[in-house]
């Protein structure tokens, strides 16, 4: 019997945390909406703004922002193509691998993560510490 209610907290400490984050997800999505984000997308500049320099910009490797923030190779480079639309990122060409992609953060993409940064981290203050 005890196996089997170990077995049973498990699943259900499993689910609270499935169930956590989506509704910090959620938040997180109306939080940043009016300022034309959703959570994927600050995700990808937050990644791009603590990068490590490369001269005056910070720029990183597709798969390595993919590693970091969990999402298939075609929904970032989705994502990416978007971001750029918007003028918030800017590609170029990998000069160690002239096959590979850098993304890097422009000034626009820079001055709205620094915006809404107290935004998005003030949600998950809320949401993580409320447990």
């Amino acid at each position: 019997m005890a196996p089997k209610k170990a077995e049973q907290a498990l699943v259900e400490q499993w689910r609270d945390i499935l169930a956590l984050h989506a509704r910090t997800q959620c938040e997180l999505d109306r939080a940043l909406h009016q300022h034309g984000l959703c959570a994927s997308d600050f995700e990808v500049l937050d990644v791009l703004a603590d990068g490590r320099a490369k001269g005056d910009a910070c720029f990183y490797r597709v798969q390595e922002i993919s590693d970091r923030i969990h999402l298939s190779q075609s929904a970032l480079s989705r994502l990416i193509a978007r971001l750029e639309k918007d003028g918030l990122v800017e590609r170029g060409m990998c000069p160690e691998d002239r096959r590979g992609v850098r993304v890097g953060l422009t000034d626009k993409g820079r001055t709205l993560h620094g915006e809404v940064l107290p935004v998005q981290r003030a949600v998950l203050t809320r949401m993580l510490n409320s447990g």
